[in-house]
């Protein structure tokens, strides 16, 4: 005899089933080998399909008729990702298992509404997983995931969580990334004398290229204010859209590459992070031209500061002291070897 609850959903068991509609997917798992729907939402139960459904551990199945209310899983989660996604975020409306995957559009930063997220998740029954806001991504890699937890779902309920999404215009979007002209300034007298090799230049035309953006010119001058801060006028004069000036960041008397930077007529200038290794990152702005002041730690350590801040630059924010102070939860590189960065906690 057929089980009727509140939801709507009529349990039939299986040796009934015969010429039933599936409400919904029916979830197969072979470990190691195959974890997917083994019958879809809308199939016709056939007498040839009873020895699967028994293998996959089912004897009972649901049959379902919606009542004035009440929304089923897949058409809620389609609801739900029209309100979830912002700009740069795609979907396919078609979903696995009652579960829809939000997509980026084209590489870019992700950008995570996470005091909206919160909420989204906080009314019942609602389930939205992401990555973790400010990841640089790919074109269709996934960003975020959702699906309403029952089967069927209160309308009410359902809108709840739709309305937390549409008020905050999104809860995900992805920023395209610029790919700035960028002027490289290296200051120090034992680079500028020819006593050491300079190591800052190869390392910082390679983070350049990962991001697709081009040197315009690199620069090397010595612990001298009044070179640095001619040199950085005239890179900006030459057109440059970014500017990057390694060495001298620290506090000792010969260190006054952040002294230069400010007169040369910086604005918006922060300095000092909660990072490590990172703590003397400066950043600031001549109009719209964004200036990096990079330590030492750039040279020995493959993650720093620069790697967390220089990916939001591309995508136009302005860094300000409390997006600095942010990142300190979070900003201890553990210095893993080998170095797994992105893929690590360091910046999360």
């Amino acid at each position: 005899m057929a089980t009727q609850f509140k939801s709507s959903a009529t349990l039939i068991p299986l040796d009934q089933a015969v010429g039933t509609i599936l409400a919904h997917d029916i979830t197969e798992i072979r470990p190691g080998q195959f974890k997917g729907a083994a019958f879809r939402k809308g199939h016709r139960v056939t007498e040839d399909d009873l020895p699967h459904l028994r293998r996959v551990g089912k004897e009972h199945l649901f049959a379902l008729q919606l009542r004035p209310g009440e929304v089923h899983e897949d058409d809620a989660a389609v609801r739900l990702c029209e309100a979830l996604a912002g700009e740069g975020v795609v979907f396919d409306p078609h979903p696995s298992e009652g579960k829809i995957s939000l997509k980026a559009a084209f590489k870019g930063l992700l950008k995570v509404n996470d005091a909206a997220l919160l909420e989204y998740n906080r009314v019942p029954d609602m389930c939205c997983a992401s990555r973790h806001t400010h990841s640089v991504v790919e074109a269709g890699d996934v960003v975020a995931a959702t699906r309403v937890i029952p089967l069927i779902i209160d309308e009410q309920v359902l809108e709840a969580g739709v309305e937390v999404a549409r008020k905050a215009g999104g809860v995900f979007s992805v920023a395209p990334l610029s790919h700035p002209r960028t002027g490289i300034i290296i200051t120090g007298n034992e680079v500028y004398n020819g006593v050491i090799d300079d190591k800052f230049a190869p390392i910082l035309r390679k983070k350049l290229q990962a991001f697709g953006c081009e040197a315009a010119e690199t620069v090397f001058t010595p612990d001298d204010k009044g070179e640095i801060v001619k040199e950085i006028k005239r890179l900006l004069q030459e057109g440059a859209e970014l500017m990057m000036v390694a060495g001298g960041m620290s506090v000792d008397p010969d260190d006054i590459t952040r002294m230069a930077i400010a007169e040369a007529g910086a604005e918006d200038v922060v300095y000092g992070t909660p990072v490590l290794p990172g703590a003397m990152f400066l950043y600031g702005r001549f109009g719209r031209v964004p200036v990096l002041g990079l330590p030492a730690c750039v040279l020995y350590y493959r993650a720093t500061v620069f790697d967390l801040i220089f990916p939001r630059v591309l995508a136009g924010e302005r860094i300000t002291r409390n997006d600095l102070a942010a990142l300190g939860h979070g900003g201890l590189c553990l210095n893993c070897d080998p170095c797994r960065f992105p893929r690590c906690p360091f910046g999360k």
